[in-house]
């Protein structure tokens, strides 16, 4: 390991994105993209991680994106881009199957790998490189990034910084275990493992003689039809139970769907602070639901295995909470449960748990820690984020922090969907340079929310965008 590096203040990147998944390399394209009539961005996006990897645990046989396939890294915002999923497809000799399939939403694996062969291929992306702080040097008027080039095993390998005078965020979620449930998670010899890790223990799972899913999302609902597919009659053994009051199929009707929209976007921007923290918990089948074809699929299989008499050995129950969990036994788990419509409590006793219980936005407290004092937060200690997607910061700090995926409290249920991925990414490459680079539309949805329409903020001109127009 060597000290890190003389800081070349002269010379820092315009943007430095911290995390590499789907949003972050959306922008990482998208700013690739921008054409370099005067001179290119210079941008750098590190990844502690080695390689792309898109929820690796949950890309089972046949499980399809709930998005269409515009919703790539870059279409929406740019539709003759290098990097979008049709020219993938041309670049693979597949566009004429494509065009057979007939498919306008494409299976989890082929988005992952489409994912892949973009950072194979786009410059500045580095993986294996875990950062470790991030200061504003007042000196130079710009951030400093520490990080630690990690090798093959993930060991530290050397020390390195680098300057920016831009960041973007884009550090993911992060699996959600419930409390009740975290001791036996984080047990070793216990079979409890969240549904981002469920192919990685598979076989494990189906070897157990009886198995919980808790979670009524999409990932429940796919593990749940999983295993009971591979679950010979009479002796499948599944529970499945759920906190919300049904098994309820995700809204996906086309006006509905308009709340995924920029529109909605800004919308929810301008309400007050009180009034989206209580909007987004009733929102929860805009995208907790699970997708009407997978509904379907589970019950032709339920009901397939009762055509020679008799029911499958399941239970589908919603409306229940876990109160405690206990390992009683080598291989056994006893869940305290408590139904809140009935009022009613008893124990279920599993071999194996798995938790469909979503994630959280990873805090971005340990890596902002040396900005802690900048920071402006709301009424509930969170990250005030502005139209643009940047964090409010002191005045005295004239560089941008902007983020992907953390703002579900300043821009709604929108946030993490791979749909609005281009959109934003534009967003922040038209506010970071001052110009439209990419010009977005004025109008998204038939909808108006609101009797006060909104409309889009324009790109800042201020002193501090980047200048395109002439060197550094």
């Amino acid at each position: 390991m060597t000290d890190r590096p003389t800081p070349r203040t002269d010379q820092p990147h315009d943007l430095v994105g911290i995390g590499i998944g789907p949003f972050n390399l959306s922008l990482a394209a998208l700013a690739h993209g921008i054409p370099a009539t005067t001179r290119p961005l210079t941008t750098a996006f590190y990844e502690q991680r080695p390689a792309f990897h898109w929820h690796p645990g949950l890309l089972i046989d046949g499980a399809s994106l709930q998005v269409p396939f515009l919703a790539d890294l870059v279409t929406l915002a740019d539709p003759t881009s290098p990097w979008s999923f049709l020219n993938y497809l041309r670049t693979r000799d597949r566009l004429f199957p494509f065009y057979f399939a007939e498919r306008f939403h494409i299976q989890r694996a082929e988005y992952d790998a489409y994912c892949r062969w973009v950072t194979h291929q786009l410059p500045g992306l580095h993986f294996n490189h875990q950062v470790d702080a991030i200061r504003w040097n007042n000196r130079h008027d710009c951030f400093e990034i520490d990080y630690t080039r990690l090798d093959a095993d993930g060991e530290a390998e050397a020390l390195g910084r680098t300057h920016t005078r831009n960041i973007a965020l884009g550090i993911g979620t992060e699996p959600h275990i419930p409390a009740p449930l975290k001791p036996l998670a984080e047990a070793p010899s216990v079979p409890v493992l969240h549904s981002g890790d469920y192919l990685h223990h598979r076989q494990s799972i189906l070897d157990a003689e009886h198995i919980t899913i808790i979670g009524s999302g999409q990932s429940g609902a796919e593990i749940f039809l999983d295993l009971i597919r591979a679950r010979p009659t009479g002796r499948e053994n599944l529970h499945w139970l759920a906190r919300t009051p049904a098994f309820a199929p995700m809204e996906y009707s086309k006006l509905g769907l308009e709340h995924f929209t920029p529109d909605y976007s800004h919308y929810f921007h301008t309400l007050p602070e009180a009034v989206r923290d209580e909007l987004v918990p009733h929102q929860w089948q805009l995208y907790k639901g699970i997708d009407t074809d997978t509904i379907a699929a589970i019950h032709d299989e339920l009901y397939r295995r009762t055509l020679h008499g008799g029911w499958p050995r399941t239970t589908l129950t919603p409306g229940v909470t876990v109160r405690t969990a206990e390992h009683i036994a080598d291989t056994r788990i006893e869940l305290h449960l408590e139904h809140t419509q009935q009022n009613t409590r008893t124990t279920l006793t599993t071999n194996a748990v798995i938790l469909a219980t979503g994630y959280h936005e990873r805090p971005l407290d340990r890596i902002l820690g040396g900005l802690e004092p900048h920071l402006h937060r709301d009424d509930s200690a969170r990250p005030r984020i502005d139209h643009h997607f940047r964090l409010t910061l002191d005045p005295t700090i004239t560089g941008n922090i902007y983020v992907q995926n953390a703002g579900r409290h300043t821009h709604g249920v929108g946030t993490p969907d791979l749909g609005l991925a281009a959109w934003r990414s534009a967003t922040i490459l038209n506010h970071l340079t001052g110009t439209t680079p990419y010009p977005l539309p004025q109008r998204t949805a038939f909808t108006t929310f609101g009797l006060t329409p909104t409309t889009p903020p324009v790109p800042t001109q201020n002193p501090d965008r980047i200048p395109l127009t002439h060197n550094h």
